[in-house]
Formats: C-alpha cells, sequence, structure tokens
C-alpha cells in the first residue's frame, strides 16, 4: 500500500472514531435540558432523575471491558452497531417513559450498556489497530477529542430539538441520530490493520508482539504493576472531571458569582478540551506518555491550588476553566496509548475498558461525595484539598511505570 493511501487511511479511522466519540458523549451532556420538563411530566424527584444518571455511568463503566472484549475477539464493527442500536433504543425509552420504572431501564440501563459499546474502550481499540505507531498517540488524540467537540456542538441541538419537539419528540430525534454511528463504524472498519495488529502470520517485520489468548493477556495485564498503577492514576481523572462538571456550578453560587459564568466555565472546559486532548495525544507520540500523564495530573493540581487561593473574579474562574479544560480529557490518549505500547493492540479495548471501569468508579465517587460532603458541611472545600491530594498522588504513580512490554508479549 502506498504512504498516500496509508496517511489517508489515518486520517479516515481518526475522524471516523472522533465522530462517533462526539456522539456518544454529545447527546448524554443534553440530559441535562429536559430535567425540568422530565420532573413535572413523569412526576419524579431531582433524586430520581440523578439516579438514573449514576446507573447510566456505572453500567457505562461495567460494561466497556466486556465490550471490549468482545469487539477484540469478534471485530468492532459489530460491538459499534449493537452499541449504537442499544443507545437508540435508551434514548426511546427514556423519551417514552410513563414513570420511573421506565425512565431507570431508558436512561439507566439501556443507554449505559449502549455507551460502552460506542464509548472510547471500543473507539480506541478500533482506532489503535488500524494506526501505525508512529501515527497512533496523535490518531488516539483526534478521536478522544471528540468527546468534547460533542459537548460543544450537541447542545444547542438538544436545545433546538426540545424547543421544537418537545422534551419527547427531542429523544426520539437524537435516537435516530445516534445510529449514524453505525456507517461511521463501517468506514472504520474498512480500513486495513496496522502491522502489529495483524496475526503474526501475516506480519513481514520480527519483533511484533505474540499472539496471546483472552486469558493471556488479562494474566500479563494484572502481573504488570505498571498497569495497576496507570488504573489507579484513571480512577482520578474521573473522580476530579466528574466532582467539576457536576458540582462547579454551585460552587459558584456559593460564591454569589452569576451562573452566566458558570455556564461559559462549562463551554469553555469543553472548548479548551479539543485543544488539550489533540495536543496531550501529539506530546505522547513525541515523549514518555507515563511523564507527560504525571506532569498532567500535577498541573490539575496546581490549578486547583491556584482557585482557592486566587481572588474570586470572574476572570480568575474563566482562567481556571480554561486551564483545566487544556487538561481535561488529554488522559484518554495518553492512558490508551500506554496500554497499547505496553501491551499490544490485540486486546487494547479490553485492556482500556478495564482501566476505564476504574474512572467511571472515581466518577460515581466524585459526584456523590461532592453532594454529601456539601450536605454534611456546607462547603465544597473538603473535596477540593481531597481532589488536589489524589492529583498529586497520580501524578506519583505513574512515574515508576515500566513502558515496557512484558517478555511474553515482546517475543
Amino acid at each position: 500500500m502506498s504512504a498516500k493511501r496509508i496517511g489517508i487511511a489515518v486520517w479516515i479511522v481518526a475522524f471516523a472514531g472522533c465522530l462517533i466519540a462526539s456522539l456518544n458523549l454529545g447527546i448524554r451532556t443534553t440530559f441535562g435540558l429536559f430535567q425540568t420538563d422530565i420532573l413535572r411530566d413523569l412526576s419524579i424527584t431531582p433524586g430520581d432523575f440523578g439516579l438514573a444518571l449514576a446507573i447510566q455511568n456505572l453500567m457505562w463503566g461495567v460494561a466497556t471491558p466486556f465490550a471490549g472484549a468482545i469487539a477484540d475477539k469478534f471485530g468492532s464493527m459489530r460491538v459499534l452497531a449493537l452499541g449504537a442500536m442499544l443507545y437508540a433504543t435508551g434514548l426511546y425509552v427514556m423519551g417514552t417513559a410513563d414513570g420511573l420504572m421506565s425512565f431507570h431501564l431508558g436512561a439507566g440501563f439501556l443507554i449505559g450498556i449502549g455507551m460502552s459499546g460506542t464509548g472510547f474502550g471500543v473507539v480506541l481499540g478500533a482506532v489503535g489497530r488500524r494506526v501505525a505507531v508512529e501515527h497512533r498517540s496523535l490518531a488516539l488524540g483526534i478521536a478522544s477529542a471528540g468527546g468534547s467537540f460533542g459537548q460543544f456542538y450537541m447542545a444547542p441541538v438538544g436545545q433546538a430539538l426540545m424547543e421544537s419537539q418537545g422534551w419527547t419528540g427531542a429523544l426520539v430525534s437524537l435516537a435516530l441520530i445516534c445510529l449514524i454511528s453505525i456507517p461511521l463504524g463501517f468506514l472504520m472498519s474498512r480500513q486495513p490493520l496496522a502491522a502489529d495488529a495483524k496475526p503474526v502470520s501475516e506480519r513481514q517485520t520480527a519483533g511484533g508482539p505474540g499472539d496471546l489468548t483472552l486469558g493471556q493477556a488479562l494474566g500479563e495485564a494484572y502481573a504488570h504493576v505498571g498497569f495497576i498503577l496507570l488504573t489507579l492514576g484513571f480512577f482520578v481523572c474521573g473522580f476530579q472531571v466528574a466532582f467539576i462538571t457536576v458540582h462547579f456550578p454551585k460552587y459558584l453560587e456559593i460564591l454569589n458569582i452569576d451562573l452566566r459564568i458558570a455556564a461559559l466555565s462549562l463551554s469553555l472546559i469543553g472548548l479548551c478540551n479539543i485543544v488539550g486532548t489533540f495536543v496531550c495525544g501529539a506530546l505522547g507520540g513525541k515523549f514518555s506518555k507515563k511523564w507527560v500523564l504525571a506532569w498532567l495530573y500535577f498541573l490539575r493540581s496546581l490549578c486547583i491550588i491556584a482557585l482557592l487561593i486566587a481572588p474570586k473574579t470572574e476572570l480568575n474562574i474563566l482562567l481556571f476553566a480554561g486551564a483545566m479544560g487544556l487538561l481535561w480529557l488529554g488522559t484518554v490518549p495518553l492512558t490508551s496509548g500506554l496500554v497499547a505500547h505496553m501491551f499490544g493492540v490485540r486486546y487494547l479495548s479490553m485492556l482500556f475498558g478495564i482501566t476505564f471501569l476504574s474512572h467511571q468508579v472515581g466518577s460515581f465517587l466524585g459526584v456523590w461525595l461532592g453532594g454529601y460532603l456539601y450536605e454534611t458541611t456546607g462547603s465544597y472545600d473538603l473535596v477540593w484539598y481531597g481532589s488536589i491530594a489524589l492529583g498529586i498522588a497520580a501524578a506519583a504513580l505513574h512515574i515508576p511505570i515500566d513502558e515496557k512490554r512484558p517478555a511474553a508479549q515482546a517475543a
């Protein structure tokens, strides 16, 4: 295959993955727009609504390793298609719900499981297997940036749909939009595999990782201290990101800062994250991924320290949002890229799915502890201090990671 053809394939794969990720994360960011109308029409409480989304996050995390394992064994296209259909079904059930049980079924279980099939675990695995190692980190960065891109463009789409069709019609329309992931997955699956993702018999160069069974891959991962440290670090990412996403507007309200600044801050995080994720992916291709991750977590802690000690002006709030946005999801291409570097891409979807489960557990605790500690202490200070400590701990956890592949794979 010509170099030009290979270059085109890289961009096709990266941008198809980017668009799938944008639909996956972008659609779910619109749910808050429908909350008031849903509570009124279904006669449910904000706690019921929040529980459904908490279930969604947990199901997304729990199902991701299994979706990844199936994608590794049978191909990403099948999992992407099934995930998109489950996601769309969940949106339809959520939009046509007539009570709490059907609402939890759609918004919680079905959407959560569907997101695992169209989320980072499966998408980044598909991208990683189709992009050569020298371009892989950049391609993973482009695909990961799709999550922020979706947050940026789907909110106005959701708002326009709700104004024109009501919340029920809007969710049904979003279900149809979700199905766009299927042809995008097919387009990505048509691109050739990278050399190190092919069976051993098809490789033309020696030294690639050997073909392992699923059990062997899991055994090597759990025996590799670096994989455990990486997984623990990703827990911190989930904790920090989810806490800020859910509780930052309330924190600013306590400070008597206009809620328009809160909305602008969240938008700024999403916008800056597009740049930050792309840059982190590029840096991961040039420098040691573990060191880029260590600096990223450390800089997050510095940003939070600056927020707490600086005067609480609107400008400083926006500066904090922009800085955190640059560091927001840069962990995703770096973490997935490091997994691919250490264990190859054969079981990338499953292994990254395991680290992502840790991320989602952190997300759940960040949201829950934020609310619990605010109710019991009247302040978010303890969670902010905890986020600082966790960021420093995550930076330290990444330093001893051995980025070399296990001997059995390198053979």
